[in-house]
């Protein structure tokens, strides 16, 4: 059977009274630790630039051939 709010504030001031009884300390809450990344941001920008910046690089070549073929392509349907 689960706790009532009231149970448990009861239960936490009795807890209380007994740990000052047998000369303890209040009980510790533990903090939440804030991890940080093994890699750096700066890193990160380079990685991604070494993976993505490749692909970019090829469409910025690709897309004048394109645009040249269907450019060629729409002239000789109209001619």
């Amino acid at each position: 059977m689960a706790q009532t709010p009231q149970q448990r504030k009861a239960n936490e001031k009795y807890a209380k009274h007994e740990a000052a009884k047998r000369g303890k300390g209040q009980i510790s809450i533990k903090q939440k630790q804030h991890s940080k990344s093994p890699v750096s941001t700066g890193w990160l920008v380079i990685l991604a630039f070494v993976v993505c910046g490749g692909l970019i690089f090829e469409l910025l070549r690709i897309v004048p051939e394109l645009w040249s073929a269907v450019g060629s392509m729409f002239g000789r349907l109209t001619a």
